[in-house]
Protein backbone atom coordinates (compact mmCIF):
# COMPACT_ATOMS: atom_id res chain seq x y z
CA UNK A 1 0.00 0.00 0.00
CA UNK A 2 1.39 3.48 -0.78
CA UNK A 3 2.05 6.13 1.42
CA UNK A 4 -0.96 8.52 0.22
CA UNK A 5 -3.74 5.36 0.39
CA UNK A 6 -1.82 4.71 3.77
CA UNK A 7 -3.07 7.65 5.10
CA UNK A 8 -6.54 7.80 3.40
CA UNK A 9 -6.95 4.26 5.06
CA UNK A 10 -6.19 5.66 8.50
CA UNK A 11 -8.11 8.69 8.73
CA UNK A 12 -10.81 6.37 7.12
CA UNK A 13 -10.50 4.08 9.97
CA UNK A 14 -10.16 7.15 12.70
CA UNK A 15 -13.41 8.77 11.51
CA UNK A 16 -14.72 5.37 11.91
CA UNK A 17 -13.61 5.04 15.64
CA UNK A 18 -14.66 8.53 16.02
CA UNK A 19 -18.49 8.10 15.23
CA UNK A 20 -18.37 5.10 16.92
CA UNK A 21 -18.23 7.30 20.37
CA UNK A 22 -20.61 8.16 22.31
CA UNK A 23 -21.48 11.48 24.49
CA UNK A 24 -22.64 13.55 26.83
CA UNK A 25 -22.36 17.64 26.86
CA UNK A 26 -22.37 18.29 31.19
CA UNK A 27 -23.25 21.71 31.91
CA UNK A 28 -22.77 22.35 35.71
CA UNK A 29 -24.82 26.01 36.52
CA UNK A 30 -25.97 27.37 39.75
CA UNK A 31 -28.95 29.73 40.03
CA UNK A 32 -28.71 31.16 36.54
CA UNK A 33 -31.35 30.05 34.33
CA UNK A 34 -30.94 33.26 31.79
CA UNK A 35 -27.46 32.26 31.16
CA UNK A 36 -28.10 28.19 31.40
CA UNK A 37 -30.59 28.91 28.65
CA UNK A 38 -28.00 30.60 25.96
CA UNK A 39 -25.90 27.92 26.82
CA UNK A 40 -28.34 25.61 25.96
CA UNK A 41 -29.50 27.06 22.80
CA UNK A 42 -26.13 26.78 21.38
CA UNK A 43 -25.57 23.45 22.59
CA UNK A 44 -28.72 21.94 20.54
CA UNK A 45 -27.17 24.05 17.87
CA UNK A 46 -24.15 21.83 17.84
CA UNK A 47 -22.84 19.84 14.87
CA UNK A 48 -22.76 16.87 15.32
CA UNK A 49 -25.08 16.98 18.27
CA UNK A 50 -24.65 15.51 21.26
CA UNK A 51 -26.18 11.81 22.57
CA UNK A 52 -27.11 13.37 25.79
CA UNK A 53 -27.08 16.66 27.51
CA UNK A 54 -26.90 16.77 31.05
CA UNK A 55 -27.66 20.02 33.49
CA UNK A 56 -25.76 19.70 37.11
CA UNK A 57 -27.29 21.76 39.14
CA UNK A 58 -24.94 22.75 41.62
CA UNK A 59 -27.71 23.93 44.56
CA UNK A 60 -30.33 22.75 46.83
CA UNK A 61 -31.98 22.66 43.39
CA UNK A 62 -34.41 24.85 42.05
CA UNK A 63 -37.64 25.37 40.26
CA UNK A 64 -36.42 27.63 37.20
CA UNK A 65 -33.61 25.98 36.19
CA UNK A 66 -35.64 22.47 35.91
CA UNK A 67 -37.96 24.21 33.78
CA UNK A 68 -35.23 25.41 31.33
CA UNK A 69 -33.96 22.01 31.09
CA UNK A 70 -36.97 20.63 30.74
CA UNK A 71 -37.17 23.24 28.04
CA UNK A 72 -34.83 21.94 25.82
CA UNK A 73 -35.56 18.44 26.61
CA UNK A 74 -31.92 17.31 28.51
CA UNK A 75 -31.68 15.70 31.36
CA UNK A 76 -31.30 17.30 34.98
CA UNK A 77 -30.23 16.10 38.23
CA UNK A 78 -29.23 18.16 41.45
CA UNK A 79 -26.01 17.83 43.49
CA UNK A 80 -26.71 19.61 46.32
CA UNK A 81 -22.91 20.14 48.02
CA UNK A 82 -21.06 23.25 47.05
CA UNK A 83 -18.15 23.21 44.91
CA UNK A 84 -17.47 22.72 40.84
CA UNK A 85 -15.45 19.99 41.29
CA UNK A 86 -18.47 17.80 42.92
CA UNK A 87 -20.64 19.02 40.31
CA UNK A 88 -18.37 17.57 37.66
CA UNK A 89 -17.57 14.75 39.41
CA UNK A 90 -21.81 13.89 39.46
CA UNK A 91 -21.77 14.56 35.73
CA UNK A 92 -19.24 12.23 35.29
CA UNK A 93 -20.87 9.82 37.64
CA UNK A 94 -24.37 10.22 35.82
CA UNK A 95 -23.54 10.27 32.05
CA UNK A 96 -24.49 7.16 30.55
CA UNK A 97 -21.38 7.74 27.13
CA UNK A 98 -17.53 7.39 26.14
CA UNK A 99 -17.00 10.64 26.30
CA UNK A 100 -17.94 13.57 28.61
CA UNK A 101 -17.75 17.12 27.53
CA UNK A 102 -17.90 20.42 30.06
CA UNK A 103 -19.14 23.65 29.36
CA UNK A 104 -20.09 26.45 31.80
CA UNK A 105 -22.94 27.74 32.51
CA UNK A 106 -22.21 30.69 30.98
CA UNK A 107 -20.63 29.72 27.87
CA UNK A 108 -21.05 29.08 24.16
CA UNK A 109 -19.77 26.47 21.83
CA UNK A 110 -19.23 27.01 18.46
CA UNK A 111 -21.46 24.96 16.25
CA UNK A 112 -18.47 22.69 15.20
CA UNK A 113 -17.15 22.82 18.89
CA UNK A 114 -18.12 19.20 19.91
CA UNK A 115 -17.14 17.60 16.63
CA UNK A 116 -13.28 18.92 16.88
CA UNK A 117 -12.81 17.99 20.32
CA UNK A 118 -14.13 14.12 19.71
CA UNK A 119 -11.46 13.75 17.30
CA UNK A 120 -8.27 13.28 19.71
CA UNK A 121 -10.45 10.13 21.23
CA UNK A 122 -10.07 8.30 17.84
CA UNK A 123 -6.50 7.41 19.24
CA UNK A 124 -7.08 5.16 22.69
CA UNK A 125 -4.39 6.67 24.49
CA UNK A 126 -6.11 10.05 24.87
CA UNK A 127 -8.32 10.76 27.89
CA UNK A 128 -8.62 14.09 27.76
CA UNK A 129 -9.38 17.01 24.99
CA UNK A 130 -9.35 20.76 25.53
CA UNK A 131 -10.12 23.44 23.21
CA UNK A 132 -9.90 27.39 23.15
CA UNK A 133 -11.68 30.10 25.22
CA UNK A 134 -12.71 33.70 23.66
CA UNK A 135 -13.47 36.49 25.63
CA UNK A 136 -14.97 39.29 24.64
CA UNK A 137 -11.91 41.73 26.05
CA UNK A 138 -9.23 39.39 24.23
CA UNK A 139 -8.44 37.13 21.19
CA UNK A 140 -7.46 34.25 23.45
CA UNK A 141 -8.13 34.16 27.83
CA UNK A 142 -4.84 32.65 28.16
CA UNK A 143 -2.17 32.97 25.63
CA UNK A 144 -2.06 29.46 24.80
CA UNK A 145 -0.61 28.48 21.36
CA UNK A 146 -2.08 28.47 18.40
CA UNK A 147 -0.96 24.78 16.84
CA UNK A 148 -2.12 21.53 18.84
CA UNK A 149 -0.73 20.25 22.02
CA UNK A 150 -0.61 16.65 22.57
CA UNK A 151 1.44 15.74 26.23
CA UNK A 152 2.22 12.61 28.25
CA UNK A 153 4.11 12.03 30.78
CA UNK A 154 7.07 10.82 28.77
CA UNK A 155 7.40 14.68 27.21
CA UNK A 156 9.49 16.58 30.01
CA UNK A 157 7.79 19.52 32.19
CA UNK A 158 4.74 17.50 31.22
CA UNK A 159 3.58 17.84 35.01
CA UNK A 160 4.49 21.91 35.07
CA UNK A 161 2.59 22.05 31.52
CA UNK A 162 -0.19 19.89 33.05
CA UNK A 163 -0.83 21.41 36.71
CA UNK A 164 -0.19 24.98 35.83
CA UNK A 165 -2.05 25.83 32.72
CA UNK A 166 -0.50 24.76 29.64
CA UNK A 167 -3.66 22.53 28.80
CA UNK A 168 -6.46 24.67 28.85
CA UNK A 169 -9.53 25.35 30.98
CA UNK A 170 -12.13 23.14 32.52
CA UNK A 171 -15.01 25.42 30.54
CA UNK A 172 -13.76 23.47 27.16
CA UNK A 173 -12.58 20.11 28.04
CA UNK A 174 -13.97 16.06 27.73
CA UNK A 175 -13.17 13.25 29.47
CA UNK A 176 -13.11 9.56 28.42
CA UNK A 177 -14.80 8.40 31.06
CA UNK A 178 -12.86 4.66 30.95
CA UNK A 179 -10.10 6.40 31.89
CA UNK A 180 -11.59 8.01 35.14
CA UNK A 181 -13.15 4.98 36.29
CA UNK A 182 -11.72 4.15 39.64
CA UNK A 183 -10.99 7.51 41.13
CA UNK A 184 -12.16 10.99 41.54
CA UNK A 185 -10.79 12.98 39.00
CA UNK A 186 -12.30 16.21 40.40
CA UNK A 187 -10.58 16.79 43.66
CA UNK A 188 -13.28 18.71 45.58
CA UNK A 189 -10.91 20.64 47.39
CA UNK A 190 -10.32 22.67 44.46
CA UNK A 191 -12.18 25.21 41.99
CA UNK A 192 -14.60 27.63 42.21
CA UNK A 193 -17.04 26.84 45.39
CA UNK A 194 -14.52 24.73 47.08
CA UNK A 195 -11.84 25.55 49.99
CA UNK A 196 -8.96 26.02 47.28
CA UNK A 197 -11.23 27.55 44.69
CA UNK A 198 -8.43 27.17 41.82
CA UNK A 199 -7.38 24.61 39.32
CA UNK A 200 -9.81 21.55 39.61
CA UNK A 201 -9.29 20.71 36.14
CA UNK A 202 -5.20 20.95 35.94
CA UNK A 203 -5.43 18.63 38.87
CA UNK A 204 -7.44 16.27 36.75
CA UNK A 205 -5.09 16.15 33.61
CA UNK A 206 -2.25 15.63 35.58
CA UNK A 207 -3.68 12.86 37.55
CA UNK A 208 -4.66 11.29 34.27
CA UNK A 209 -1.24 12.02 32.83
CA UNK A 210 0.78 10.19 35.66
CA UNK A 211 -1.16 7.52 35.31
CA UNK A 212 0.11 6.98 31.14
CA UNK A 213 -2.79 8.61 29.49
CA UNK A 214 -2.35 11.55 26.58
CA UNK A 215 -3.98 14.75 26.97
CA UNK A 216 -4.55 17.44 23.77
CA UNK A 217 -5.48 20.81 23.52
CA UNK A 218 -7.01 21.59 20.35
CA UNK A 219 -7.26 25.88 19.41
CA UNK A 220 -9.47 24.61 17.00
CA UNK A 221 -12.32 23.91 19.10
CA UNK A 222 -13.68 27.12 20.37
CA UNK A 223 -15.90 27.70 23.46
CA UNK A 224 -17.22 31.86 24.04
CA UNK A 225 -16.55 33.12 27.40
CA UNK A 226 -17.87 36.29 29.51
CA UNK A 227 -14.40 37.92 30.96
CA UNK A 228 -13.06 35.57 33.48
CA UNK A 229 -13.40 37.09 37.05
CA UNK A 230 -10.41 37.05 39.14
CA UNK A 231 -10.38 37.26 43.50
CA UNK A 232 -8.03 39.95 45.23
CA UNK A 233 -4.21 39.09 45.05
CA UNK A 234 -4.38 38.27 48.88
CA UNK A 235 -7.10 35.72 47.37
CA UNK A 236 -5.15 34.38 44.94
CA UNK A 237 -1.91 34.07 46.44
CA UNK A 238 -3.74 31.88 49.89
CA UNK A 239 -5.78 29.60 47.15
CA UNK A 240 -2.20 29.50 44.73
CA UNK A 241 -0.67 27.95 47.69
CA UNK A 242 -2.67 26.08 48.94
CA UNK A 243 -2.59 24.68 45.44
CA UNK A 244 1.12 24.18 45.67
CA UNK A 245 0.87 22.47 49.02
CA UNK A 246 -1.82 19.95 47.49
CA UNK A 247 0.20 19.11 44.38
CA UNK A 248 3.22 18.13 46.46
CA UNK A 249 1.39 15.79 48.47
CA UNK A 250 -0.41 14.23 45.79
CA UNK A 251 2.04 13.52 43.23
CA UNK A 252 4.65 12.84 45.79
CA UNK A 253 7.19 11.56 42.39
CA UNK A 254 6.34 14.80 40.88
CA UNK A 255 7.98 16.70 44.27
CA UNK A 256 11.31 17.51 42.87
CA UNK A 257 9.77 18.96 39.23
CA UNK A 258 7.10 20.71 41.09
CA UNK A 259 10.06 22.64 43.65
CA UNK A 260 12.23 23.07 40.52
CA UNK A 261 9.08 25.12 38.80
CA UNK A 262 8.54 27.22 42.30
CA UNK A 263 11.87 28.15 42.04
CA UNK A 264 12.50 29.09 38.20
CA UNK A 265 9.03 31.21 38.71
CA UNK A 266 10.08 32.94 41.92
CA UNK A 267 13.49 33.83 40.41
CA UNK A 268 11.33 35.08 37.75
CA UNK A 269 12.45 32.76 34.84
CA UNK A 270 10.48 33.30 31.36
CA UNK A 271 8.16 29.92 30.74
CA UNK A 272 9.40 27.78 27.56
CA UNK A 273 6.11 27.05 26.91
CA UNK A 274 2.47 28.39 26.31
CA UNK A 275 0.16 28.50 29.34
CA UNK A 276 -3.58 29.55 30.32
CA UNK A 277 -4.93 31.70 32.98
CA UNK A 278 -3.73 31.69 36.78
CA UNK A 279 -0.35 33.42 35.56
CA UNK A 280 1.60 33.39 39.38
CA UNK A 281 3.45 36.67 38.05
CA UNK A 282 1.31 39.04 40.65
CA UNK A 283 1.21 36.32 43.57
CA UNK A 284 5.37 36.88 42.69
CA UNK A 285 5.75 40.18 42.83
CA UNK A 286 3.56 41.17 45.74
CA UNK A 287 5.59 41.66 48.75
CA UNK A 288 6.99 39.50 51.49
CA UNK A 289 4.35 40.66 53.59
CA UNK A 290 1.58 39.54 51.09
CA UNK A 291 3.06 36.35 50.92
CA UNK A 292 3.71 35.48 53.88
CA UNK A 293 0.37 36.02 55.27
CA UNK A 294 -1.05 34.31 52.15
CA UNK A 295 1.32 31.37 52.82
CA UNK A 296 0.31 31.02 56.55
CA UNK A 297 -3.36 31.25 55.62
CA UNK A 298 -3.17 28.58 52.89
CA UNK A 299 -0.89 26.02 55.27
CA UNK A 300 -3.83 26.21 58.10
CA UNK A 301 -6.37 25.75 55.62
CA UNK A 302 -4.57 22.90 53.83
CA UNK A 303 -4.26 21.55 56.97
CA UNK A 304 -8.32 21.61 58.35
CA UNK A 305 -9.31 20.76 54.68
CA UNK A 306 -9.98 16.89 54.66
CA UNK A 307 -8.59 14.78 52.21
CA UNK A 308 -11.68 13.23 49.81
CA UNK A 309 -11.95 9.78 50.00
CA UNK A 310 -10.94 7.38 46.92
CA UNK A 311 -12.55 5.08 45.29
Amino acid sequence: MDSAASRTAQSTSSLHQISDLTVTVVICTRNRPGDLRKCLGAVAALTPAADEVLVVDNSGGSEETARVAQSFSVLYTVEPRPGLSRARNRGLDESTSDIVAYLDDDACPDKHWLGLLLEPFADQHVAAATGKIITPDSENCGGLQETPRVLNNKVPQWFEIATFGGLGLGSNMALRKAACAGSIIFDERLGRGAPFQIADEHFAFASLLSRGYTVVYLPTAIVYHPPLTRGTIEQETRNSIAYWLLLFAEFPHQRADLVQFLWRRFRRKRLTWARETQEPGEIINSGWRVQLKAGLRALLLFLRTKRPKRR
